[in-house]
């Protein structure tokens, strides 16, 4: 539905007539019917090829997906496990503290992450960081086994803007679940046996309290994806979010239509490990016993 096509971002600046242009348009396969299209496009997975070539430069598109994949995937990691790393200690720290301005500047923290755009945050923050610190993320990505410093400088930013991000509403529900847990039965039950609090908070109340932050964390995921396209983008990470919008201006349909599939796909498995990592945690979670 987007004016344009693949044509014209092949052409270029180059003026072409529309003979020209109708058997470009014919070599691609464009002007055949979509239906057509799109069941080319989905025969070409059974044969491992994931969407045949891209119309634009007219590589595999698996080539391009096992290029690009690996960035995505340890970017949305390293998001992941900050995020973590950011929301418990902080959501904890929240609930069990008696100072009211550490839980006011924790409240402001966590507003200011969920209300700023994660596009405006990214532009704020390379702004200021080459306004203020003369500095600007390396433009050629590295593997981190291969540099490791020059990997940690690329995506150091992205991350932590992400991470925050993601964090932000999973640190008011950690301190809602804990405050609830602390005032349960066997919480009082515990303290009344003499248990210290750290054992109380560590090994009671924590185990019970996170699979709802968990849970939380599981539905970010279509966030997490946006978040991850906008920042791949902002700050050139060779990862499926760049190369989606790259495809998106180009036109190019069948790249188009791998990538999104491969997200859709991407977000499954995230929501399953997180079921699975809130079962572990919690094995009476979806018990019979629960449901009955």
């Amino acid at each position: 539905m987007l004016p344009g096509d693949i044509v014209r971002s092949i052409a270029g600046d180059v003026p072409l007539n529309d003979d020209i242009r109708e058997s470009l348009r014919t070599e691609l396969g464009l002007n055949r019917p979509l239906i057509n299209q799109y069941m080319d496009w989905i025969s070409t997975f059974p044969e491992g090829d994931f969407g045949g070539k891209s119309l634009e430069s007219k590589e595999p598109i698996k080539d391009l997906l096992f290029r690009e994949l690996p960035v995505t995937l340890l970017f949305t990691s390293y998001s992941i496990l900050i995020s973590i790393c950011i929301s418990v200690p902080l959501g904890i720290y929240s609930a069990i503290s008696k100072r009211q301005w550490v839980i006011n500047l924790i409240s402001i923290f966590s507003s200011a992450g969920m209300s700023i755009p994660n596009l405006c945050m990214g532009l704020l923050t390379l702004i200021i960081v080459m306004t203020l610190f003369n500095w600007s993320p390396p433009i050629i990505y590295t593997q981190p086994w291969l540099d490791p410093w020059n990997h940690f400088k690329m995506v150091f930013v992205p991350v932590l803007l992400v991470g925050w991000e993601l964090s932000s509403p999973l640190i008011r529900i950690v301190r809602y679940s804990i405050l609830q847990n602390l005032q349960t039965t066997y919480i009082l039950t515990a303290h009344a046996k003499g248990l210290s609090p750290n054992s109380i908070l560590l090994r009671h109340s924590l185990p019970n309290a996170i699979t709802t932050p968990i849970t939380m964390l599981g539905l970010q995921i279509g966030l997490l994806i946006s978040s991850v396209v906008i920042m791949e983008t902002l700050f050139g990470l060779p990862g499926i979010g760049r190369a989606l919008i790259q495809a998106c201006l180009a036109r190019d349909f069948p790249v188009i239509q791998t990538l999104s599939c491969c997200l859709i796909l991407f977000s499954l498995l995230i929501s399953l490990s997180v079921d699975i990592i809130s079962r572990l945690i919690h094995p009476a979670i979806g018990s019979d016993q629960d449901i009955a």
